[in-house]
């Protein structure tokens, strides 16, 4: 891609991981216009292309792929890490009530 700012054109090249082609060019726009303040008039898309895992050259691309280490790979995670447990029936329901931390210090 290239783009026009108030210093000039530049030329760029993105790597953007996404299900679909067209959700990847939504996500370059934004992108763009966060870190750069370039309106979307400003960019020239060139190519596009879908790369693979192996030809990938961001960090912030790569940190998404699994890892192979030793024979073994690893898959990404994404835990979630506030999960509330439910009752199985209504006996126990008590037991997995919330409840505030006790902040009264005798």
């Amino acid at each position: 891609m290239k783009y026009n700012s108030r210093s000039g054109t530049h030329n760029m090249y993105r790597e953007y991981r996404d299900v679909k082609l067209t959700n990847a060019i939504d996500t370059m726009y934004q992108d763009m216009a966060g870190r750069h303040r370039t309106r979307g008039r400003s960019i020239q898309i060139i190519g596009t292309t879908i790369v693979a895992d192996a030809d990938c050259k961001r960090v912030t691309t790569t940190q998404f792929h699994s890892a192979s280490k030793d024979g073994v790979t690893t898959h990404v995670k994404f835990p979630l890490p506030h999960r509330i447990m439910r009752a199985a029936n209504k006996n126990v329901k008590s037991t997995y009530l919330a409840s505030r931390p006790s902040t009264h210090f005798n």
